[in-house]
Formats: C-alpha cells, structure tokens, sequence
C-alpha cells in the first residue's frame, strides 16, 4: 500500500489517497471520526481545536459502505479555512527556532514563510490519522491492536503533575513536550525482514514515527537502558509448549529481532518536543533586514502530546497493515484472511 497526502494548515481541506487496500473491507466512517476527534483532544491544546471538528469525507474507493479496490480518497474540511481567505495576511518573515521556518524558506526561495509553515504545520496529521484509521480497520480483521499511553509531558509522570506543568509553562509562555509508548499486540512472527536494511520492521517503524512533526527520539523494547546492562540481562530467552508454540517470558527486544516481528507484543516509546510556537518567542533574525527580532507567533499549544498519542498510533498501524499485506497478500479481505489463517497454522505446527 501506499498513502499520500495534501492540504496546508489553513487551506479549504486535507486530502488523503490510499493505493493498494484490499476490497470488501468496510470502512466504519464513525470509527474514522471518533479517532480524528481523539486527535484534537488533550490537556494544553489551543484555540485552534475550538474551532475545528475533524470529520472525514469519503470521495472514491467505497461503495455500499465497502472498499472497492480502487483508491480510496478521503477529505477533511478545515473549518477555519472561511476566517483567512478573505483576510490581508502580511508575510511573515521572522523564523521561528525548532520549526522549519528558515530551513524551509531558504529551500524553497520563500521570502513569506508562511508558505512553509502552512504545509509544515502539524494540522496534516489529521490526514495521518485518518489514513491511520482505515489501517486499523484492516488489522481489526486479523486481531491485531495498536494502542499508545502518555509515559511524561516535561518530565511530570502522573496525570496530576502534568496539570500542574502545563499551567506552569503557560503561565510562562512556554510550551512542553513528552514521551509516549505504543504497544502493538496480535502481531504473528513473520512480518518484516532481515534480508535488506529497508526491508526490518524497526527500522520502518522508526522511519514514520520520525515523520510525525515534533518526534526526535524513538527506542523499541528496553531501548538505550540495554546498552548499559550485560546481555544475559538483556535478551529474551526462548521456551517451547505444545499449547503455546515458541514463546518468551520477558520482552526486553520490544517484539522485534532481527528486523523481524517474534510474536511477542512491539513495544516503542517517542520523544517529542516541545512545540516551537512560544508565546514569549525566542530570538530570532528577521530574513529580510537581518535585524535581531524575537520569533513570529502563531496560535498554537503549550503541549500536545496525548494528540501525538493518537498519530503515533495512526502511523505505527500504517506500517503493520502494509507489512501484513506484503506477507500474506490478497486482493479482498476474505483472500487476505485465508491466507492469515493458514500462516498462523503454519507457524503453530513449525
């Protein structure tokens, strides 16, 4: 499969297109918005989300409430689209640090960089969550899950504290990131590969996860705790039973060796970071009269890092639903079913 998207922050909607689905999967069109309006939820998020309710549109690939084989397009309206298209918008010149301002409008030979930040902005994970949706529509076929958890947000570990840190960093106006853990449960042995450095399933994994705006750290099981222990503290030893076939009592590998899925659950925690829009701007230049100026602001959060949660999910079922396909193949859903049946016997009787 594979997915792209379109839109910008505040343009007429977001575009998602899904090639290679298979057919007869049914597209549950609540699910789909229950997961948008998940996205949007979250202690710290701004006004932005006050004004938007993320509903997806289906254009093509669904007939009778199922997938048809062909690509499935999906839209988002931005609500606030009608608030800025007829309004004079001055450019915007003063580059934010930790965002792609500069980086962007340097490449792009933008002198307004709101022609950078319009696409940059992490509005397009609505899309990714959307597209997310539909791929978790197709693990529920093979009982496989995708959940996630809020580990830290700046560093506070309870829900209490990160009430209190967050009206701390508002207050300054200052913003937060944190740490998120995914757990993926349901996942056979079996998916991704050790043959081709692009072809292991961390390796993927950590590849769309690094794509969500904000990410900059990703480890898998016991993650960098494992360079500091010796390795019979650290690898999952092997135990055999004619009920259970080949299985583990720890999980220190996080579900994934080699590159690929041992049938134990893939367990990945996220760093994100603290969102580059201050309140109280950092210094910045100004890429015109190359003054010292203090960062451009635009409406934002002090965290969002239950919202990333929820795109980390999106991106991480991406992944597995591909990986899935590629495995056991199939152009319908039922063809994809019998095979996965008929691998999972293979597996139990190896």
């Amino acid at each position: 499969m594979r997915y792209i998207t379109a839109g910008e922050s505040h343009g007429e909607a977001l575009i998602a297109i899904i090639e290679g689905l298979p057919s007869n999967l049914f597209i549950d069109v609540e699910f789909i918005n229950n997961e948008l309006k998940r996205r949007q939820g979250g202690y710290g998020r701004g006004g932005r989300m006050a004004i938007e309710k993320d509903e997806v549109h289906i254009l093509s690939g669904v007939r009778h409430g199922k997938t048809i084989g062909a690509p499935l397009t999906l839209e988002i309206i931005n609500r606030d689209y009608t608030n800025w298209k007829d309004k004079e918008i001055p450019p915007i010149t003063r580059p934010r640090p930790g965002h792609a301002d500069l980086a962007g409008a340097i490449k792009y030979n933008q002198r307004d960089i709101r022609n950078i930040l319009e696409r940059s902005s992490a509005r397009e994970t609505a899309a990714r969550v959307a597209i997310g949706s539909v791929a978790k529509l197709l693990l529920k076929e093979l009982n496989v899950s995708v959940k996630s958890k809020v580990l830290e947000i700046g560093g506070a570990k309870t829900e209490e504290e990160w009430i209190k840190v967050i009206e701390e960093a508002k207050a300054k106006g200052d913003t937060l990131g944190g740490i998120i853990e995914i757990v993926i449960e349901g996942v056979p042995i079996g998916l991704g590969s050790h043959t081709q450095w692009d072809r292991k399933l961390d390796a993927l994994l950590s590849y769309h996860i690094m794509s969500v705006q904000a990410i900059k750290g990703v480890e898998f099981g016991l993650g960098f705790e494992a360079a500091k222990r010796p390795g019979s503290l650290v690898h999952d030893e092997i135990y055999y039973e004619g009920d259970k076939g080949f299985y583990r009592k720890t999980n220190n590998a996080g579900g994934i060796e080699g590159g690929i899925s041992n049938g134990s659950p893939i367990v990945i925690r996220a760093a994100m970071k603290p969102i580059p829009t201050l309140l109280k701007p950092l210094t910045s230049i100004d890429i015109n009269t190359k003054e010292e100026v203090k960062a451009a602001y635009e409406r934002s959060d002090v965290t969002a890092v239950e919202a990333a949660a929820c795109v980390l999910e999106a991106v991480c079922a991406w992944v597995i639903a591909d990986e899935s396909l590629k495995k056991f193949g199939g152009d319908s859903i039922e063809e994809l079913k019998r095979n996965y049946i008929s691998y999972l016997e293979y597996v139990r009787n190896f």
